[in-house]
């Protein structure tokens, strides 16, 4: 009778927290090029900031080919190191080259094709670069632990540490603005026009956030441990992939869910625009970012309590309703507030929605890893075959493609609004703010629409069967045929 896998616990402090050091480090990166390069194309090279949200889209969609590649490059892998840790350390360099390739002022500038061309280019190569990294660090999380209650206790550590990391650059900016000389405000004082960033300044910020994540990134493949047992070496196609998504039904409704809420991280896409245009001052992204950031870390925190008393089912259709709710009272608030921003009661609410609508995120970046590991354990019980490799690319391909599909629907929003227009007419001195209209059209982008779109990811999860005692069972059976197989 082989011991259940509840019963003993295989990672220690060190390895925990190099996991989430090392999220914490990659997701600085992505959160940097996320929120500031549209920002960065538009102010500094010039370019139409719809049209960067379409570039991004249509790069985000082309280097999406290349996640399964890498899927089935860690599945085939050999190597002593570890088939994700191996990975991993191969991603470092291009990604720390290319995150800093992004936000170079190229010379170019007045001639608009090669501008174009620069932006799809330089961030397709990041995309790239950055996939050789996502897909590991996100699989590795399905053999750190054979145990189901550890892991979704390591998972949930970690994504709170990932979650910081996003929204690290709201903090990281700021404090580059006050040491680059000449840089812009950081705080807009009452009748003062804003300053806006200058080149060096994205520059330095992506640097300074390049090698720091990279250093921090570095960590999963130097200390953590692959404990999970495979066989290494065996070829799997194109078509073996899709037949194991096929096959893997759970796996399936997973990604379709997270198609179907596709906007709900649209928010972090727009968040400098909307702090210029509900705050006054791009600088201010700090405020809207940890306001929320605080509500998520929360949420995460208390995830792996809900997920014992309730399962990953019932909880993930808790936060998406809970998420729906809040973020369309918060556009509500702030429709009021816009009209009354001296409002001290109004003030309040506006800031506390923004906490409360953080609250729902575990449902966005936590419980997709949590089910696609328990996915991973289902497809090894029903097939005898583990894909940790196919499985997490499929997901991280859906991540990117979504978060892309976010951004550049938030991007026509802010289109759509008038932003632009009202930015240039500052400049010159021609308008004092931005509009009310201005303000809602932002706003429902920054809240009410993934608020919606939350509510439909809930379809597919209601046939999601993989909780409770069912989860148990498979965790127990497959522990169970490995110790046979070791003896």
């Amino acid at each position: 009778m082989s011991e259940k896998t509840t019963q003993k616990k295989y990672m220690n402090f060190k390895e925990v927290a190099a996991y989430s050091l090392g999220l914490f480090g990659f997701q600085a990166i992505v959160g940097l090029l996320n929120s500031y390069q549209a920002e960065f194309d538009a102010s500094i090279l010039g370019a139409d900031i719809a049209i960067v949200g379409i570039l991004i889209l249509v790069a985000k969609i082309v280097s999406a080919v290349f996640d399964p590649v890498v899927g089935n490059m860690i599945d085939r892998s050999k190597s002593s190191r570890g088939k994700f840790k191996s990975m991993i350390l191969k991603s470092i360099i291009p990604l720390l080259v290319m995150s800093a390739v992004v936000f170079i002022n190229v010379p170019f500038k007045e001639n608009k094709t090669f501008i174009y061309i620069w932006i799809f280019v330089t961030y397709l190569i990041w995309s790239l670069a950055m996939t050789l990294g996502d897909v590991p660090s996100q699989g590795i999380a399905s053999v750190l632990t054979p145990d189901p209650t550890e892991r979704t206790n390591v998972v949930s550590i970690s994504n709170t540490f990932k979650q910081i990391g996003f929204s690290a650059c709201v903090v990281i900016v700021p404090v580059v603005c006050l040491i680059i000389k000449g840089g812009s405000k950081v705080i807009v004082a009452k009748g003062e026009t804003d300053t806006p960033m200058i080149a060096s300044e994205y520059f330095f910020t992506a640097v300074l956030t390049a090698v720091l994540g990279c250093v921090l990134f570095s960590l999963i493949g130097f200390v953590n441990k692959e404990r999970v047992p495979y066989q290494s070496g065996e070829k799997t196609s194109f078509k073996d992939m899709i037949g194991a998504l096929k096959d893997n039904k759970p796996l399936m409704l997973v990604i379709v869910s997270y198609f179907l809420g596709f906007g709900r991280q649209m928010a972090m896409g727009i968040q400098v625009q909307a702090a210029n245009v509900l705050l006054g001052s791009q600088n201010l992204v700090a405020v809207l970012g940890i306001v929320t950031a605080i509500g998520s870390m929360i949420s995460m925190a208390i995830c792996p309590v809900l997920i014992k008393k309730m399962g990953e089912k019932k909880v993930y259709i808790l936060l998406s309703v809970y998420g729906f709710v809040v973020s369309v009272l918060s556009f509500i608030v702030g429709h009021f507030w816009f009209i009354n921003p001296e409002n001290t009661v109004l003030t309040i609410l506006f800031y506390a929605s923004l906490f409360l609508i953080g609250l729902q995120f575990a449902a966005v970046t936590l419980m997709p890893m949590i089910m696609t590991a328990d996915c991973v354990d289902y497809y090894e019980y029903t097939t005898g075959k583990r894909m940790e490799g196919a499985a997490y690319s499929i997901l991280t391909l859906t991540i990117k493609v979504c978060l892309a599909l976010g951004v550049a629907l938030g991007l026509v929003f802010i289109q759509f609004s008038g932003y632009s227009e009202t930015v240039n007419a500052i400049a010159a001195g021609t308008a004092s703010g931005f509009s009310n209209s201005t303000k809602d059209i932002v706003f429902f982008a920054y809240t009410a629409v993934p608020g919606i779109l939350a509510l439909l990811s809930i379809i597919p999860i209601l046939k999601y069967d993989i909780v409770g005692q069912r989860k148990q069972e498979i965790a127990d059976e497959l522990q169970k045929r490995r110790a046979e197989k070791a003896e």
